[in-house]
């Protein structure tokens, strides 16, 4: 799997722990939006685009399967954000 391109959108509203979102394709072939970009006392995270099912439990749309892959995309999004920040400041 190669990601071919990362997106990020910050949101200018910065009071609270949501900083923006991110878009990946994958392989020229395939996009995922809104994965979240999160940031707490640890640094910044991300979270994978949810839906809140009937039970009023939010489940992942979708997501990666491999630890290494979520680490992989953390990175790519993270530094993508950065440079976004750096940009905006």
């Amino acid at each position: 799997m190669n990601i071919t391109d990362v997106r990020v959108r910050l949101f200018k509203k910065d009071d609270g722990k949501l900083k923006g979102v991110a878009s990946i394709v994958i392989d020229n072939d395939f996009v995922v939006h809104d994965i979240k970009i999160i940031d707490n006392d640890e640094g910044p995270f991300i979270v994978m685009p949810s839906r809140k099912a009937p039970d009023g439990i939010f489940r992942d749309i979708a997501h990666p399967l491999r630890t290494e892959v979520r680490d992989m995309l953390r990175e790519l999004i993270i530094t993508e954000y950065e440079k976004e920040r750096a940009l905006n400041q």
